[in-house]
């Protein structure tokens, strides 16, 4: 009877080697394979997925243009001919959004605020969908302690409230864009953590795991070779959400007046727009920076959509 429980064995691991050998398991092809269907995936876009790349494309470039394409210097008080502090200007050929309430020119500062966007939105999404997915990896694979450390983890973050939050930490620190992406990055890593935890979960039980373990793989390079590929499509999926996310999360909290007071951003000018009075009758300081904000997280929403639909392929029956 022994025997025969080594000869089982010994036959199971055989055949797991085997599967290893002949690719079963991912491989260098299987990440060739994965390259290609994302890029098959990028082609075919529906309309609104497309629509969605290009207004982040547009977004993209005039932020990296946006030296060019300022008419005025965004914090100069601009004056009329007469020589007077050209206040709440309509919108005119020489400004081409009007003017603030102390003369500084609106379109310039749309145009600059959009650096602040960019900045925040890409770098605290890229720094969440980081941290979140290598979390959810040690998490879900390791189990044990560590899964019981990360998932507590989770659970606090997830009972702090942002708003009171952040202001403690501009409290202590200072009103920075910077401190703005930390606070991002230190609560909102909890929602792709604990989604790709549950992925991992699955994951480590499939056959190839155990075969890549039995060819002698060890358990980090079954970790990010074997697992970490199978989730890559999640990750892309929060990334685009967290664009989103952080995007309205810069514009509150700069609407508010805890933004960096030597940045320009589309939050500042509601804020700006509001303070001063004019936010009820000045379309043009409010609607601009509001419908710019409206734009940019809806961009991000679509695009989400096509990771979205590559990690759950029933998506594309609809």
């Amino acid at each position: 009877m022994k025997n025969e429980t080594v000869t089982s064995q010994t036959i199971s691991e055989g055949a797991l080697v085997t599967l290893v050998e002949k690719g079963a398991a991912p491989s260098p092809a299987r990440a060739n394979r994965f390259a290609g269907g994302i890029w098959r995936t990028l082609r075919s876009l529906s309309l609104k997925q497309k629509l969605g790349f290009a207004i982040l494309l547009v977004y993209l470039a005039i932020a990296l243009a946006a030296a060019a394409l300022i008419t005025h210097y965004p914090w100069a008080i601009n004056r009329t001919e007469q020589g007077l502090t050209a206040r709440m200007e309509p919108p005119s050929s020489r400004h081409l959004l009007g003017t603030t309430d102390l003369g500084r020119d609106l379109f310039s500062q749309l145009v600059i605020g959009t650096r602040a966007t960019i900045i925040v939105g890409f770098l605290a999404a890229f720094c969440v969908t980081v941290i979140g997915t290598n979390m959810g990896l040690l998490s879900g694979y390791f189990g044990g302690w560590v899964d019981e450390v990360i998932m507590r983890l989770v659970d606090i973050a997830y009972v702090i409230p942002f708003v009171p939050f952040i202001i403690i930490l501009i409290s202590l620190l200072e009103p920075s864009i910077w401190n703005i992406i930390l606070a991002i990055i230190l609560l909102f890593w909890r929602t792709p953590t604990r989604v790709i935890r549950s992925q991992v979960l699955s994951l480590k039980t499939r056959p190839f795991v155990k075969a890549a373990r039995v060819a002698g793989a060890s358990e980090w390079r079954i970790l990010y070779t074997q697992i970490a590929p199978n989730i890559l499509p999640l990750s892309f999926l929060y990334m685009t959400i967290s664009v989103g996310w952080a995007v309205i999360t810069e514009a509150s909290v700069s609407f508010l007046g805890l933004g960096d007071p030597l940045v320009i951003s589309w939050g500042s000018m509601l804020n700006s727009a509001f303070l001063s009075g004019a936010a009820r009758h000045a379309w043009c300081w409010v609607v601009p920076p509001g419908m710019a904000i409206v734009l940019m997280v809806i961009a991000t929403f679509l695009v989400g959509e096509a990771p979205e639909e590559y990690a759950n392929p029933r998506l594309r029956e609809r």
